[in-house]
């Protein structure tokens, strides 16, 4: 049973519908609202109490792309989190290819560094019970139907995923959505590492598929951005299995870490062509997703930044 649960990003979007629907269920004993912005993080913490008439969800301060504030918070975390959920992330915002002070872009900061940070805090301190869920996405595996590739790894080695996280692998020419697709692939290959490594904790990565009213294409380039958010979500992606209510998208993280079915190390998402409906193993459409030296290259690549 998930008594305590932590989302990153939890103050907006999928975060924050997370947070509601896991707090309409009785069992949920407290909620943490993991955010960057304190004043963002009240006013979502008001309005989940007003939604569920419950006064269980507790603010905690983390910059997901700050390894320091990460430490920082957990060392604060008094009460244990049976269930995490690693919401936080995106296109980088306005400078995605930015180097942090941990030497990635950040692109890699905001969507893996920081929660590779946190699980291993969790889990170095024994405030981590039961299960670890990772926010991936579909354009991990590439979606052709919308124009988005996935990011082709050549040989997957350890240096191969580095040039990934410091950016050196696009040269001056930075493409924050392929970049992306890298970096979500990566984080699903850490989790299934961690998985093996920690058998007594589920490892998960659940996409939460093509979602209306999330600021996810925020960040993208203006084009881009008008047409996928204005255009292709709400009008004609529907009408193709492409995109579904943020309800729905929250739904596939709420109800995901208490299926007993699904399977730690396993990367769930939609069945193949679209961004909707049951979720599947994704292994059958990439063998990579399965590949053990993929999965330890791309944790060994990543902790080269973490000290």
């Amino acid at each position: 049973m998930n008594k305590v649960i932590m989302i990153t990003g939890a103050n907006a979007g999928i975060g924050k519908e997370t947070a509601r629907q896991l707090g309409k269920i009785k069992e949920t004993e407290k909620i943490y609202l993991a955010c960057r912005n304190l004043e963002k993080a009240k006013m979502a913490q008001k309005e989940l109490e007003q939604l569920t008439g419950r006064k269980i969800f507790e603010i905690i301060i983390m910059d997901v792309s700050q390894a320091d504030s990460v430490k920082k918070a957990i060392a604060n975390l008094k009460i244990p989190v049976d269930a995490l959920i690693m919401n936080a992330g995106g296109l980088g915002g306005k400078t995605p290819e930015k180097a942090t002070k941990d030497g990635v872009t950040t692109i890699t900061a905001s969507n893996l560094l920081g929660h590779v940070v946190l699980v291993d805090e969790l889990i170095k301190n024994d405030k981590l019970k039961n299960i670890a869920l990772y926010a991936s996405s579909e354009v991990a595996r590439g979606v052709k139907k919308m124009g988005m590739e996935q990011y082709q790894l050549k040989q997957a080695s350890v240096d191969e995923f580095t040039s990934l996280f410091d950016g050196t692998a696009f040269g001056k020419k930075f493409d924050p959505v392929l970049a992306y697709s890298g970096v979500k692939l990566s984080g699903t290959l850490w989790m299934s590492s961690m998985a093996r490594k920690y058998p007594n904790i589920k490892f998960i990565s659940v996409s939460p598929g093509g979602t209306r009213g999330t600021d996810g294409f925020n960040d993208m380039p203006f084009l881009q951005r008008i047409m996928y958010k204005y255009v292709g979500m709400p009008i004609i992606m529907p009408l193709l299995g492409l995109s579904h209510s943020l309800e729905s998208g929250a739904k596939r993280f709420v109800q995901s870490i208490s299926n007993e079915k699904l399977k730690s190390g396993t990367f769930y998402a939609s069945k193949k062509n679209v961004l909707t409906g049951p979720l599947v193993d994704q292994s059958p459409y990439y063998n990579g997703f399965s590949n053990p030296v993929y999965q330890d290259n791309a944790n060994e690549a990543i902790h080269r930044f973490i000290n």
